[in-house]
């Protein structure tokens, strides 16, 4: 069986304000209008299709596997973003990134709360 994450919604107060928020901080190329959605097309097919909703938004956690020398350009633009970021989920080591199987993390809110990762290694599962 061959299952792979095709997209996921990615429920926001603005639309606009939250793609152009990812699209800034992680240097993607512009969002596709598509039906109520804005649609952020990432490098391995998968998309986060942002929707709008009046009602209460549900925190949810997005990581993004990037490379080195994409974190070199990313890391900045959270740090002189005025940003927060932690080295960990639960916010306890504001104002650091994490080293994690030989790479580079560092957590993040977006506008609507959702906590977002970059991260240059994933994660080894299993013995």
């Amino acid at each position: 069986m061959s299952v792979e994450l095709n997209h996921t919604i990615v429920w926001c107060r603005d639309k606009q304000k939250s793609a152009k928020f990812l699209i800034d901080i992680l240097g993607l190329p512009s969002p596709i209008e598509f039906g109520q959605m804005l649609v952020v097309q990432l490098a391995n097919g998968v998309s986060l299709d942002f929707c709008e909703s009046d009602g209460k938004i549900a925190m949810q956690h997005y990581a993004f596997l990037i490379s080195d020398d994409e974190f070199d350009q990313v890391f900045p633009r959270i740090r002189d973003g005025g940003l927060q970021y932690w080295a960990d989920p639960g916010k306890q080591r504001a104002g650091e990134t994490y080293l994690h199987n030989g790479g580079r993390g560092v957590y993040f809110d977006d506008p609507d709360g959702h906590l977002l990762e970059v991260m240059t290694r994933p994660y080894k599962l299993g013995a």
